[in-house]
C-alpha cells in the first residue's frame, strides 16, 4: 500500500508523542530543555492549530511513520516562520518519506505566503540536515543546532540569508 500524507488529526497526538521521543532516545539527546521534555510534543494536534501553521504527517496501512511542519515561531521578522519537528520512524527512514513531508511544508508556506523558513536541528541529526541541505542549497549558519534562513522559493535560494534575523 501507498504512503498516505495528511494533515495531523487529534488521533495523532500519543503516537506522534512517543515517536518522537523514541527519535531523540535513538540519538541520545534525550535530555531535559528539548522537544522530548516539551509538553507540546504531546499535544501537537493542539499545538498545530495556531493560524499560519500545519503539520503533515505520512501513514501507510494506518501506522504513523512520522511528520513534518510549519510553524509560526515568536521572535521571527515578518514573512518568516519556522520548519518544525521533522521526525521519523527509523524503520522509514531513507525511502523519499522525510523528504516527501519537507516538500509537502514547504508548499504549505509558500500557499500561506511565507518567504523565509528558520530552521533548527541537532548535529546528531546528521541524516536529516543533510536532508535538508541537498534541499535548500547550503543555507547554514551556527554548528550548535545547525540553525539556518532558508528561502522557501526556489529562485531565492541563490541569495540565501546568512544571518539569524534580529
Amino acid at each position: 500500500m501507498a504512503v498516505n500524507y495528511r494533515k495531523i488529526e487529534k488521533r495523532d497526538n500519543e503516537i506522534l508523542s512517543r515517536l518522537i521521543k523514541k527519535v531523540f532516545e535513538e540519538f541520545g539527546i534525550d535530555i531535559p530543555g528539548t522537544v522530548y521534555t516539551d509538553p507540546t510534543t504531546d499535544a501537537l494536534y493542539e499545538l498545530f492549530q495556531a493560524q499560519g501553521s500545519v503539520y503533515w504527517v505520512a501513514d501507510e496501512n494506518n501506522v504513523l511513520l512520522g511528520g513534518c511542519g510549519i510553524y509560526p515561531t515568536k521572535g521571527l521578522p515578518e514573512g518568516y516562520a519556522e520548519l518544525v519537528k521533522l521526525y521519523l520512524s527509523a524503520d522509514s527512514r531513507g525511502k523519499g518519506i522525510g523528504n516527501a513531508l519537507m516538500q509537502k511544508s514547504l508548499e504549505s508556506a509558500m500557499k500561506m505566503g511565507y518567504t523565509h523558513l528558520y530552521l533548527e536541528s541537532f548535529p546528531a541529526l546528521g541524516k536529516a540536515v543533510s536532508m535538508y541541505d541537498a534541499t535548500v542549497s547550503r543555507c547554514w549558519i551556527m554548528h550548535w543546532g545547525i540553525r539556518g534562513i532558508m528561502p522557501v522559493r526556489s529562485e531565492w535560494r541563490e541569495s540565501c540569508e546568512t544571518r539569524i534575523p534580529s
